[in-house]
């Protein structure tokens, strides 16, 4: 990763978005009919939410990671962040790509460990990259509600 500040932005955000582009394109092929045909929690949001949520997001975790780069240049926390964005991209392909919504909710397990470790790492290091990552914990955590309901819905 560059050590040129406007270079290694512009790499995380493609690396970052990478994740997104990944999971819209699963989406976008096995989500229907499948996804219609089965039972999900009355507060399910409906599906124009989700991209400009997850837009914003991905936006959020890429400045907070950039910062902690520019200021830091820790390649292990770098590698954690990427670590995480390869269960973040998984999720898609098991849920939406395969159906397998326990296999999906163990794998947001698996981000939300991660988000938590990247805050707790952020909180020490930069504040800003820690309040940054705040709305995907809360997304995340409610995207675990809703996947735990559509798992028991439909088991």
């Amino acid at each position: 990763m560059s050590k040129n500040k406007y270079l290694s932005f512009f790499i995380i955000l493609i690396i970052t978005f990478s994740a997104s582009f990944i999971g819209g394109i699963v989406t976008s092929i096995f989500k229907e009919p499948w996804y219609s045909s089965i039972i999900v929690p009355s507060f399910n949001p409906p599906s124009w939410v989700f991209g400009p949520i997850w837009s914003t997001l991905y936006l959020l975790m890429s400045i907070a990671i950039w910062r902690i780069w520019v200021n830091y240049y820790d390649k292990k926390i770098l590698k954690i962040y990427f670590f995480h964005l390869f269960f973040n991209a998984l999720w898609s392909i098991f849920f939406f790509g395969f159906h397998l919504i326990g296999i999906a909710l163990i794998d947001l397990l698996v981000i939300l460990f991660f988000i938590i470790v990247l805050l707790n790492i952020y909180f020490k290091k930069d504040k800003i990259s820690f309040y940054l990552m705040i709305p995907y914990f809360l997304w995340s955590s409610f995207a675990l509600v809703l996947n735990t309901g559509i798992f028991f819905l439909n088991f």
